[in-house]
């Protein structure tokens, strides 16, 4: 079983500085790239990285093998084990506890043992919009995703795997995110060459994230694929 990647998706920052803005102006203009550099680096201020967050990702990067994707012939979303399973045996499925983990001003079902989650907020990522949220009929306005699709990860080397290994990669929290139910539907088994969040603040850490699981997993990329993710990473802010 692979080593669980570490979360590499950052909180927002409210202590913002303007330097990295006036440098990456520098570097767009000498570049002939001008204002939109500029605006790309201000919405990555909202989701700054640390160093160490920027190293691991290119580490990351450089472990990924590149090669073209392999049929999707096979796959199936119960390749992946039961949907939502209690893999890390705390009484709670994974699509609760990573609402109890993304969502803010959270309620929970009385009598569940602080599992079930019957209302929040969310401060999407992909949009940068707030969401609220509530068990029913409008639960599916805020969905799960798996940052590293599972029919993406099926035709990139998962189709090699054990089901152990499948299922544990389906309820990794390191590859699950809350998010807008629309984006993630428009998402659906894209890549990184094909989706990125709408939010381009937060294009940076869906990369390193995307990376580093990836590679933890020892999955592959396309060439397509890798570029888009180079490029994602080379436009992080990096906070002290």
């Amino acid at each position: 079983m692979p080593r669980r990647p570490r979360s590499v998706v950052p909180a927002r920052s409210s202590a913002r500085r303007a330097w990295p803005w006036v440098l990456v102006l520098l570097v767009g203009l000498a570049g002939g790239l001008g204002a939109p550099v500029v605006l790309d680096a201000r919405a990555a201020a909202q989701y700054p990285v640390t160093a160490d967050d920027l190293a691991a990702g290119r580490t990351a990067l450089e472990q990924l093998a590149v090669k073209g994707r392999a049929p999707r012939t096979g796959y199936s979303r119960e390749a992946f084990g039961q949907r939502w399973e209690d893999v890390d045996r705390n009484g709670c499925d994974t699509r609760n506890d990573i609402l109890r983990r993304d969502l803010v001003d959270v309620e929970v079902k009385p009598g569940t043992h602080d599992c079930v989650v019957l209302r929040g907020t969310l401060l999407d990522p992909y949009t940068g919009t707030t969401i609220p949220f509530e068990r029913g009929e409008r639960s599916s306005e805020v969905q799960i995703d798996h940052v590293v699709a599972l029919a993406d990860a099926w035709q990139k080397g998962a189709q090699g795997w054990t089901e152990e290994k499948r299922t544990a990669f389906a309820n990794d929290p390191a590859n699950l995110l809350a998010v807008d139910g629309t984006a993630n539907q428009r998402k659906g088994a894209g890549d990184a060459a094909t989706w990125l969040p709408p939010s381009s603040g937060y294009r940076c850490a869906y990369a390193l994230r995307q990376t580093v699981v990836k590679a933890a997993y020892g999955l592959w990329v396309t060439a397509a694929e890798h570029t888009a993710l180079t490029r994602a990473i080379d436009r992080c802010v990096v906070v002290d």
